[in-house]
């Protein structure tokens, strides 16, 4: 019962996130809940855009009860293709609040959204995007997804 609910809550927050109309990507990579290791870096390929505007990349979350510390430092690299344009940015995610909170929603998974950057991107161009955590420990556990999404200002 437990599991079907959460099936369905992740579901519903999935296909309202892509009825959005401005969302021209969105993708989750797993990890493993275990533990996540300073070398595995996640990537995503943004195919390339149908217009030129500006767009936000956001970060999406999903940590389980088993995260270890008050926040997670994320390094996010950005290139835009064709032009090889590479931009990093380091995003500091707070997973707790200072009274040891849990900030995000959800049951034994908690999902958080996080802004990493807006730019003005043309039509045609695409983005090769990798993330890896920037933690002092060499393994992290409890972070179960890591997701890109891509939306249309």
């Amino acid at each position: 019962m437990y599991l079907m609910r959460r099936l369905f809550y992740m579901s519903l927050f999935l296909l309202l996130a892509s009825c959005s109309g401005g969302t021209v990507y969105d993708h989750y990579n797993h990890t493993s809940v275990s533990g996540w290791d300073r070398g595995e870096v996640l990537s995503y390929e943004v195919p390339r855009l149908n217009k030129t505007s500006k767009y936000a990349t956001m970060l999406g979350l999903r940590v389980s009860e088993s995260y270890p510390f008050q926040s997670l430092t994320l390094i996010v690299e950005q290139t835009v293709l064709p032009e090889k344009k590479m931009k990093r940015d380091t995003v500091n995610c707070q997973i707790f609040d200072s009274q040891g909170k849990i900030k995000g929603q959800g049951i034994n998974y908690f999902q958080y959204h996080f802004l990493v950057s807006e730019a003005d991107l043309k039509q045609g161009d695409s983005l090769h995007i990798t993330v890896r955590h920037d933690m002092r420990r060499e393994i992290i556990p409890g972070i179960a997804d890591i997701g890109i999404q891509l939306s249309r200002q």
